[in-house]
């Protein structure tokens, strides 16, 4: 357990959803890079694993609406209680069919870690059930067009993004997904994207770079270590690589930083 999953269970939960909004640019630089990828007039954003909002109070300044989808209870319930009136918050798990399912946890943790997941691992011990919806429902709930979903939900990606078929057809919104080889294979979630006519990219250092011209798994195989340090630790001044685990996949024909042909101005801030 890392210094950040000790301490965050015992700070007011308030306080630990501003320290993540403050520190998560720093951890997922993506985050920081939002202007590339989520243009000024976004529609509809879905943030799926909202966790404590780090993804959903920046998103939340951008777009007209921001659904964050979260299972954990009492995080979905500070969710709801601190972000702004934008802000539609989801107690639920996305995957591809409604009804309920089991949601896993380590020992000891009522879902601060950020690890829960729908699929059991190793680390998992303990498990909950809840809710369960897809993302074509939760969209169809909404007015407006998607045009940006953040995806960080620990190995059931795929089920994620089976149960969005229709609105990435319909919409062809940006995404930003987490994946780690340590987990679960990349290539079953990319080739899902591919077969829609989405193309990867990632932030290793300051530019982005195609996903195809980068070996991911390897550079996180290599990174390994980085990644058992825990929040805190990795967010402290920066020497060598990082490691990078979030994606994002766009449809054939954008860059990043590029106009999509339905905003109406440039998506840098």
């Amino acid at each position: 357990m890392t210094i950040a999953s000790r301490i965050g269970p015992l700070l007011p939960t308030r306080l630990t959803g501003a320290l993540a909004h403050w520190m998560y640019p720093r951890f997922e630089p993506e985050l920081a890079r939002l202007g590339d990828f989520c243009p000024p007039d976004c529609d509809l954003a879905l943030d799926v694993g909202g966790w404590y909002g780090p993804w959903t109070r920046r998103l939340a300044p951008r777009a007209r609406k921001v659904v964050a989808v979260e299972p954990v209870p009492h995080l979905a319930r500070s969710l709801a209680a601190a972000t702004p009136g934008n802000v539609r918050v989801v107690e639920a798990a996305a995957t591809d069919r409604p009804g309920t399912a089991r949601l896993w946890l380590p020992a000891g943790d009522r879902g601060d870690r950020g690890v829960s997941s729908l699929v059991r691992r190793d680390i998992h011990a303990n498990a909950l059930d809840v809710r369960c919806l897809t993302l074509d429902e939760i969209a169809n709930a909404e007015t407006g067009r998607v045009d940006f979903i953040k995806i960080d939900v620990d190995g059931n990606e795929l089920p994620v993004l089976r149960g969005a078929q229709h609105l990435l057809t319909r919409d062809r919104p940006a995404l930003i997904v987490e994946l780690e080889a340590r987990i679960q294979p990349l290539e079953p979630v990319i080739k899902q994207l591919a077969d829609h006519a989405y193309r990867g990219w990632i932030l290793p250092a300051h530019a982005w770079v195609p996903l195809d011209h980068f070996d991911l798994a390897r550079h996180q195989a290599a990174t390994a270590h980085l990644a058992q340090r825990g929040l805190l630790r990795r967010v402290g001044p920066f020497r060598g690589p990082r490691y990078v685990n979030s994606v994002l996949f766009l449809p054939d024909g954008r860059r990043p930083g590029e106009r999509s042909p339905r905003s109406r101005g440039a998506y840098a801030d």
